[in-house]
């Protein structure tokens, strides 16, 4: 969002199914379960053995039988769990707005060991993009994520980023500090780790690729600044690996493909001024992403960047797609979790959550996000109508998680604080 910024019926899951489509196309189905937090759900979930780990608002790291829901265990930070975690062997590995990183035992939710950062920080400042007062300190209201850890398992390191502005490497067993690498602006993004090189992105609008074993930064990539209200800029998305190039999104409203060597741009990808804040994904030699104002899934041909084809949803898309056979599932901010064929970008089905079913009516333009039409009647320039347009938008129970799926389930957390399991089904 930001226009001014320069802004089932399961008892809750209702699922739209749209037209006829070949049989190797998901749609979804019944709502096994759902398991409600106190907080709202930003982390996407993992998958271990018979686990299903995500994060929540609440403070709380969770794992859930992924066949039942019931809860397995549960360990409680100092803070919102907004990363996703990672599981080696029998540890996870997770992040929290407490300033600490975590390993718990996977079976039973103990502490193994914490190493604590030099502390948070969410992006802002004075007057953000322009915004009255300009002598208030805001915060970024769209910084919604945190790092998750990269895990080389060889050399037995793991690796995250901090809202200090480093990027850190610690020993898997005892969490000992190995090195760490300063940036000049927070790290939320997840590092990824390819042929012995770290990739990461910064706040202060670079890529980085770093040496894993040393530290040593290989090549920087920088993505383009606004002077002005500092709005179109910053690096919120995580890199994609694929083919000998990185790719990733920018709130530039560039899209970018670069040699992974040598940090040498092949190609970038205009999205109109909207950021993109999602990972992407590819088969095929396709690229996939979604972009926030402009509402879209892009598929862009790898090799040159040309748009394959565009699919609208209905709001800001900052849930990461997966592809499962030929069908990409992504989530919009309006509480849909949509299907989408992966060839010729035609929605397969959608699904709703409660809070778009009881709310949208009242909230949404016609069933689209329009921060405008929502804040009617109130000054646009002024970070208390953001705050509140926000506040309205939290209660249609938005999806930024990344969905997983595993033996025709689908699981992703939403904003109205529920993980949900829902059956695909194939025609």
């Amino acid at each position: 969002m930001k226009k001014f910024l320069i802004p089932i019926l399961f008892l809750g899951i209702h699922a739209i199914c749209l037209g006829q489509h070949p049989p190797d196309h998901s749609r979804f189905g019944a709502l096994l379960w759902k398991y409600r937090t106190d907080g709202r759900i930003f982390s996407s979930p993992s998958l271990y053995r018979h686990l299903i780990l995500f994060g929540s608002e609440d403070n709380y790291l969770y794992a859930l039988n992924a066949t039942t829901g019931a809860l397995a265990w549960k360990f409680k930070t100092g803070g919102l769990v907004h990363g996703s975690a990672a599981v080696q062997g029998d540890k996870v590995f997770f992040t929290s707005w407490d300033g600490n990183f975590y390993a718990v035992d996977a079976g039973s939710g103990k502490l193994l060991w914490k190493f604590g950062t030099r502390g948070e920080k969410r992006a802002g400042t004075k007057g953000l993009w322009g915004m009255k007062p300009g002598t208030e300190y805001m915060d970024d209201p769209f910084d919604f994520f945190l790092s998750s850890p990269a895990i080389d398992s060889r050399n037995r390191l793991i690796y995250f980023g901090s809202g200090d502005g480093n990027l850190y490497v610690l020993g898997m067993e005892d969490g000992k500090p190995q090195w760490h690498f300063p940036t000049g602006g927070i790290i939320h993004t997840s590092p990824v780790l390819s042929d012995n090189t770290l990739y990461f992105g910064s706040w202060d609008r670079y890529l980085y690729a770093l040496d894993s074993r040393t530290g040593k930064e290989k090549w920087k990539f920088e993505t383009r600044a606004d002077t002005s209200y500092h709005l179109l800029e910053g690096i919120q998305a995580s890199p994609l690996v694929y083919d000998g190039h990185v790719f990733l999104g920018a709130r530039d409203g560039y899209f970018y493909a670069l040699d992974a060597a040598t940090g040498q741009l092949t190609w970038k990808y205009s999205a109109n001024s909207s950021w993109i804040l999602t990972t992407a994904t590819a088969k095929d030699h396709v690229i996939y992403t979604g972009t926030s104002d402009s509402y879209l899934l892009l598929a862009l041909d790898e090799a040159t960047g040309k748009e394959k084809f565009r699919t609208t949803a209905n709001g800001y898309v900052y849930s990461s797609p997966v592809i499962a056979a030929n069908t990409i599932y992504f989530g919009d901010f309006t509480g849909q979790l949509l299907a989408v064929d992966r060839i010729s970008g035609d929605v397969i089905d959608r699904l709703e959550t409660p809070g778009r079913l009881k709310n949208g009516d009242s909230i949404l333009n016609k069933g689209k996000l329009d921060f405008a039409y929502m804040t009617r009647g109130m000054d646009l320039a002024n970070y208390t109508t953001t705050v509140i347009g926000m506040n309205k938008l939290y209660r249609l129970g938005p999806i930024l998680s990344k969905p997983v799926i595993d033996k025709d389930v689908i699981y992703f957390g939403s904003a109205d604080g529920c993980l949900y399991a829902v059956r695909l089904v194939k025609p």
